[in-house]
């Protein structure tokens, strides 16, 4: 396909970079997935939505198919091995082939260590971080038997830094960070790439309601979108970004840079 004007493409061939490129997405009910299944799909991919909430998950492929994408929702909870064990399956069925994985899926609960019960530890460690694990390792098994793929685990800057009350979410996406680059050394040899994006204040609901000072306080000038860990996803799954594994991309409008003093 050629390209218009000097040194530029045209848009129909940066579509065409994932035109047919199978894609799975956790968490694609709401907030970030949400966004991330509408710019797969407008970007050619063919989309899979999977997420335990099934209103949310009919609506967001509902959305999908009323901008003229298709999409097949699959009801899973990946903190479950059997529904993660089900859902690939039914990606089996499909053709048995995936050229790319977000891994959105997770939540936290915020509550004193004192207090934290150790069934509300495993239930936010065993989504974000086990269900992690296990759908990238689904994935990889069926990317490497068609030359490669690229997987992206959505982890936090809470990763990085932490609030109050947060071990638990903390623990679980400081941990997607570290399998992230081992599985990066571990899936390179088959052609698979594996980056982390840590999200900082994305909001999810309206946007318009932010105070001033939300946004100030943000280096960038303002609080995050959904749109832009989508953008930052299809940069990490561009082909021509092979050369980017094993890191993360910390997209949070410059907080965790900042120092705060109280004046």
């Amino acid at each position: 396909m050629a390209c218009k004007g000097k040194g530029e493409c045209c848009l129909e061939h940066e579509e065409a970079l994932f035109q047919g490129k199978i894609t799975l997405i956790t968490g694609a009910g709401a907030g970030i997935g949400r966004a991330l299944a509408m710019a797969y799909a407008k970007a050619g991919a063919q989309v899979i939505l999977a997420d335990r909430n099934a209103e949310g998950l009919e609506q967001t492929a509902d959305l999908l198919r009323g901008n003229g994408r298709d999409a097949v929702p699959i009801r899973a909870d990946i903190s479950k091995p059997e529904d993660v064990k089900r859902l690939f399956q039914a990606i089996d069925e499909q053709g048995g082939r995936l050229h790319i994985l977000i891994n959105n899926a997770g939540f936290g609960i915020w509550k004193s260590p004192y207090d934290l019960e150790l069934e509300e530890w495993d239930s936010v460690v065993n989504t974000n971080l086990r269900g992690t694990f296990l759908c990238s390792r689904e994935a990889a098994k069926r990317m490497r038997g068609n030359g490669g793929g690229s997987i992206v685990n959505i982890s936090s800057t809470r990763a990085l830094m932490s609030e109050p009350n947060s071990e638990a979410y903390a623990a679980s996406k400081g941990g997607i960070l570290a399998l992230t680059h081992a599985l990066a050394v571990s899936l390179g040899p088959d052609n698979i790439t594996v980056n982390a994006i840590c999200p900082g204040w994305i909001e999810t609901g309206d946007y318009d309601s932010l105070r001033p000072i939300d946004h100030s306080q943000h280096p960038a000038g303002r609080v995050g979108k959904t749109e832009d860990i989508a953008r930052a996803c299809l940069y990490l799954t561009d082909p021509r970004n092979n050369f980017v594994t094993g890191t993360h991309l910390t997209v949070d409008g410059g907080m965790t840079k900042r120092m705060i003093y109280e004046e």
